[in-house]
């Protein structure tokens, strides 16, 4: 019998224990509420972004159309200061245009970005922000599906079709 009321204890004891520790350093709190979600479609330009290397969409506030070509203008500018301050950067050559997009003979055969610089010769980024961002404004105007592949084309070539790989 002695030897089970000290299990008993040591029982009592480990658990009282575990619940002291558990309960450490955290305190209670209130509720925290917020604001409410927002919902509805967003306005602006989506352009593409790298952060830390990898693609960032970012959505500008729409200062004109939204088509892709000045999608694509806005792209090549780069990044905003804001943006920049948030390490924000962008590979995609302040000389890329002027640009012409079109669409394929249906949404989904997808789209042709012309430029005159070179296109073979864009970092692997720059090509992926190209793409994810005329994809992105061409699907927000209605011209293309969403996925539908980009060929861009420079006066050294053309690179492969390839949909936005983040998508």
């Amino acid at each position: 019998m002695n030897g089970r009321r000290t299990g008993r204890v040591l029982l009592a004891g480990g658990l009282l224990l575990t619940l002291l520790v558990a309960g450490c350093g955290v305190r209670p709190s209130h509720v925290i509420t917020g604001r409410s979600a927002v919902s509805g479609p967003s306005v602006g330009t989506g352009l593409y972004l790298l952060g830390q290397g990898e693609l960032v969409l970012v959505l500008r506030p729409a200062k004109v159309d939204a088509s892709p070509a000045n999608a694509l203008t806005l792209l090549a500018a780069g990044p905003e200061e804001n943006e920049r301050g948030q390490g924000l950067t962008s590979e995609v050559p302040v000389g890329l245009g002027p640009v012409t997009v079109t669409a394929g003979a249906d949404r989904s055969s997808g789209l042709t970005v012309r430029t005159t610089s070179a296109a073979r010769s864009l970092s692997a980024n720059a090509a992926d922000q190209i793409i994810c961002t005329v994809a992105e404004a061409a699907a927000r105007v209605g011209l293309v599906e969403d996925f539908a592949p980009v060929t861009i084309v420079g006066p050294d070539g053309a690179r492969p079709p390839r949909p936005c790989p983040i998508k």
